[in-house]
């Protein structure tokens, strides 16, 4: 396997780009080349089968979306409440709002494992890492809600930003304003 992390990024990169605009069909590793501006070949290189290419965009989706270290630990040191955990909960939908061809990208990806069930297994560890992750700064922070309700806004999240990004039911209303909604409704 190649070892240029930069260049193995921005491979990804451009496969996120590429999945964001053409769908899973148009998603290969020549397109990739083409986006990136390398030669043919080079994505090939660092990613030998459509798993791997999977897995390796599937890596770079999770770390573009996941906050920052500075950001959870400036939520840590605030007295848990409602209103945190709401703050928290409207930061991931900004994140996954603001980097739309990211979000488009995962969905993309959720619906090609759908259809192909071999390459679930990455998918499948990222989202069972983010939901733990979650769940432990929750309990760490002294959020209210146990994994049951993390659960519960992962599903919820999942749909406000799929409507969001696609063909918003309610497009006049606030974003932040539905986010309030939500954990009002799931935090009793």
């Amino acid at each position: 396997m190649a070892k240029n992390e930069a260049r193995r990024n921005a491979l990804a990169d451009a496969g996120i780009t590429v999945l964001a605009r053409e769908g899973s069909r148009g998603l290969t590793h020549r397109a990739i080349d083409a986006e990136a501006g390398v030669p043919l070949g080079t994505t090939s290189n660092y990613f030998r089968s459509r798993e791997k290419l999977i897995a390796g965009l599937v890596e770079r989706i999770g770390i573009r979306l996941s906050p920052t270290p500075e950001d959870l630990a400036a939520r840590a040191s605030d007295a848990p409440t409602r209103e945190l955990f709401a703050d928290y909960v409207r930061d991931i939908v900004r994140r996954l709002t603001t980097h739309r061809d990211v979000t488009l990208a995962l969905f993309e990806l959720r619906l090609e494992v759908a259809r192909r069930p071999e390459l679930a297994p990455p998918m499948r560890e990222w989202q069972h890492q983010a939901l733990d992750g979650d769940v432990a700064f929750n309990e760490a922070a002294g959020l209210p809600g146990g994994r049951r309700e993390i659960t519960l806004f992962h599903y919820a999240i999942d749909g406000l930003v799929f409507d969001r990004l696609t063909s918003p039911i309610d497009p006049g209303t606030s974003t932040d304003d539905i986010v309030d909604d939500l954990v009002a409704g799931l935090l009793r």
